[in-house]
């Protein structure tokens, strides 16, 4: 837990401010009774003042249920339950404390892995034992670290002292925590999506970090290979199954009464790249958008069986029939038919910045007109014969395109004119739906559009205010109008000399009786101010003898009263 928390405030500094506390650094600081019952108050004012000061305050529980984690989970807006992801999901004591009281904060589930180690598995099982859960997402962390305390404070003192690394998964976890979220999002088009490959390996040349990763039809596919596809000019891996061989489709040909195709061919070459893993699984979020037809509904997908979720947003109605959901048994088709480019998702699920790339067909208005009827017969020799004028029209794939895109106009213009989106747009429309036999050329024009759109952004600073997080640069914009203010002064930190609790300590009141004078003034003599002057003979000035003999009077009570014990300082009392 040490390590965790070092590694996550060493994150959470490149985003802001960040404090980290827990019982020790609490008693070191405030005094060893700060965390007694009869100290709640100057405890709260003094946490209160310090999330005032900083943009992140990170508070570490204890191991069991002490004063001190029940602050802390009251203090808290987000609750982190860390766990070993390749233990037991079973639920500790803490846990079930939580299951059973009514903290309103966010809970979010963060699964360790070893780095060296074989990725995340069984998180379906640590989140069904975890139903107070806020929302399904979860962040699998890729660490390893079997130092001692010690050992690992020196380590840090020296980590420290470096700037995180953006592209880490606890500098993920961090923007995800604090609500700047980068996400990609991958439009549908068929083999246009290709282009998506070349625009990522630019993407990640430019160093670029991605925290959420959806898409719709091929885009859902490719997102989901993101590092593997971008990493090396490569065809997808279902590109070199179904899509792009003769034998294979032909084999699964059926009587087409719903569909061209059965689809166990397809499915098939998708499952030997997924296998049967679940999204739940995935190291970074994910999901992505069907078309529910039997409810005639979007579905969004972020959780489940990912080899048929990744199918049924590509199925292509026509040619695949559509796929029922395990779930409940809907039937699920392509989601290009209902939102394209679903980057209104990304953001409802709580990303800053999205990259949309889009794919999707466009206007054309140079068609052929053929009449009331067409002939394919008459298509095909159109085609065959070199001396015949050439007739442009759409083939069924790209009707089915068209009308995708044509359903989702308007949202697609809405998310353009987004402020949180970064919309693009490789230049592919030469490229038909089906060309997956040109991928080297698609992809192509998908790479040298990418890298001259994140060059601009390196040179442009983009990439820098995308990881700007706006609360810390509003936070530092007030100190900075603070010292304009008051160009003199200097920040104390009086909330934590005032809170601070000293050892109780001994009063005489002997020296009253003995007549010895207190080195403080009384009441009545702050009361005087400067003007009450003694001379030589301890008499005010100007004063009548009967008026100073009163006032004597006065100053042996008000003596007598200052010497009386009094309670020690910052007690208070129970309501």
């Amino acid at each position: 837990m040490v390590a965790f928390t070092l590694e996550l405030q060493h994150a959470l500094q490149a985003i802001g401010p960040t404090l980290l506390l827990n019982s020790d650094i609490i008693r070191a600081r405030l005094g060893a009774s700060a965390l007694d019952s009869i100290q709640e108050f100057r405890l709260s004012g003094w946490l209160a003042q310090q999330e005032d000061a900083h943009r992140i305050v990170l508070y570490q529980t204890d191991a069991s249920l002490t004063p001190w984690t029940v602050r802390c989970l009251r203090q808290a807006d987000c609750i982190l339950i860390v766990g070993l992801g390749d233990q037991e999901p079973t639920l500790g004591q803490l846990e079930q404390m939580l299951e059973n009281t009514a903290v309103r904060a966010l809970k979010q589930l963060v699964l360790l892995h070893r780095e060296e180690g074989a990725g995340p598995t069984r998180t379906v099982e640590w989140l069904n034992m975890r139903s107070w859960c806020s929302g399904t997402c979860t962040c699998a962390v890729r660490f390893a670290c079997s130092r001692s305390p010690a050992k690992l404070h020196e380590l840090y003192e020296k980590v420290f002292s470096r700037r995180a690394d953006r592209h880490s998964d606890f500098s993920r976890l961090a923007r995800v925590l604090t609500g700047n979220t980068i996400a990609l999002v991958l439009g549908g088009g068929g083999a246009r999506g290709c282009s998506h490959i070349g625009v990522l390996k630019a993407l990640e040349e430019a160093g670029v970090p991605v925290d959420l990763v959806g898409g719709t039809s091929i885009g859902s596919f490719i997102g989901l290979q993101r590092r593997r596809s971008a990493s090396r000019r490569q065809r997808p891996g279902v590109g070199q199954g179904s899509m792009t061989s003769v034998l294979e489709p032909v084999l699964d040909l059926t009587y087409p009464v719903t569909s061209m195709f059965t689809g166990s061919a397809f499915n098939r070459s998708i499952h030997r790249v997924f296998q049967d893993k679940q999204i739940e699984d995935l190291w970074l979020p994910y999901f992505n958008v069907t078309t529910d037809i039997t409810a005639s509904a979007m579905r969004v997908h972020k959780d489940g069986s990912l080899w048929r979720y990744v199918r049924a947003s590509m199925t292509l109605s026509g040619y695949l029939p559509p796929l029922c959901d395990p779930k409940d048994g809907h039937l699920l088709m392509d989601g290009g038919y209902i939102n394209n480019l679903p980057a209104d998702i990304a953001r409802s699920m709580g990303a800053k910045t999205v990259i949309a790339i889009d794919v999707g067909s466009q206007d054309e208005t140079d068609l052929s007109t053929y009449g009331d009827s067409l002939s394919g017969w008459w298509l095909l020799w159109k085609r065959l014969n070199p001396w015949a004028d050439k007739v442009k029209v759409p083939d069924m794939a790209e009707i089915q395109s068209r009308l995708a895109y044509v359903s989702c106009v308007r949202q697609l213009e809405v998310v353009k004119s987004s402020s949180y989106c970064e919309y693009l747009r490789p230049p592919i429309d030469c490229f038909k739906t089906m060309d997956f036999g040109k991928f080297d050329q698609i992809y192509d024009v998908g790479y040298q559009y990418g890298k001259a759109v994140f060059g601009g952004w390196s040179r442009g600073n983009v990439i820098e205010k995308m990881l700007t997080d706006r609360r810390s640069a509003d936070l530092n914009e007030s100190r900075r109008a603070d010292v304009l203010a008051f160009p003199s002064s200097g920040f104390t930190d009086l909330a934590e000399i005032v809170s601070r609790i000293e050892p109780p300590t001994s009063y005489v009141s002997d020296g009253c009786a003995d007549g010895e004078e207190s080195d403080c003034l009384t009441e009545y003599e702050e009361d005087a101010g400067p003007d009450c002057s003694r001379d030589e003979g301890g008499s005010p000035e100007g004063a009548s003898p009967s008026t100073a003999s009163e006032m004597e009077e006065e100053k042996s009570i008000l003596r007598h009263r200052h010497c009386l014990p009094q309670e020690p300082p910052g007690s208070t009392t129970d309501a």
